[in-house]
């Protein structure tokens, strides 16, 4: 590992702050912490290298606004986003938003550690493609009208609104999620949802 590759950490959570410095230094990750979105900024350099970890609901600056910011500055760092229980529909506009990852608590530090790699090694100049390549290759397999559900569930759009609109039951949608995330190799619905954004657009 690179020791110019640095991990900022940005939560208002000092226990959280804690917990993710020590799963980096325990890895032999050089860490960073900040309090706020806007602390880390004022401190941020003209070219950051690394990655940032952040939550995505914070006072005064959210993981979203920091986002927003750092792409009006033109600074371009690899930023994973944290999301709590029920939070997936802001991790999906957070990713839209130029996230390159987001983790839904509980996370394992092992898939923690994965996520800051491969943000180190695009931030090296070495894009990692292979996790692209799989969620295409499994979108592909799809049939039309599971592409379909897949599309809008990713948009965040409601079982009986999904049904709604293609002519179909919220039951039938039910069992339409079921088998995509089967079919995708989902662990969870966020897993499933990180897999379709990675994708790219689904044609549907």
């Amino acid at each position: 590992m690179s020791a110019e590759l640095l991990v900022h950490v940005i939560d208002d959570d000092e226990a959280v702050r804690d917990s993710l410095e020590w799963v980096f230094e325990t890895a032999e990750i050089p860490v960073r912490s900040y309090v706020s979105a806007v602390a880390f900024l004022e401190e941020l350099g003209p070219e950051p290298s690394g990655c940032i970890v952040t939550d995505v609901r914070m006072p005064d600056m959210s993981g979203l606004d920091l986002l927003h910011a750092l792409r009006d500055r033109g600074v371009q760092i690899p930023v994973i986003v944290i999301t709590g229980h029920g939070d997936v529909p802001l991790a999906v506009e957070a990713m839209r938003a130029g996230a390159q990852d987001f983790l839904e608590k509980p996370f394992e530090e092992a898939r923690l550690l994965a996520s800051v790699q491969r943000a180190f090694e695009y931030d090296a100049g070495r894009p990692v493609s292979k996790e692209q390549s799989d969620a295409r290759e499994r979108i592909a397999r799809l049939s039309q009208r599971e592409r379909q559900v897949l599309k809008r569930l990713v948009n965040g759009q409601a079982n009986k609104t999904v049904a709604w609109e293609l002519g179909i039951s919220a039951r039938t949608v039910e069992v339409y999620r079921a088998k995509l995330m089967e079919k995708m190799e989902a662990g969870a619905f966020a897993d499933l949802v990180r897999m379709a954004l990675q994708a790219g657009d689904i044609e549907a």
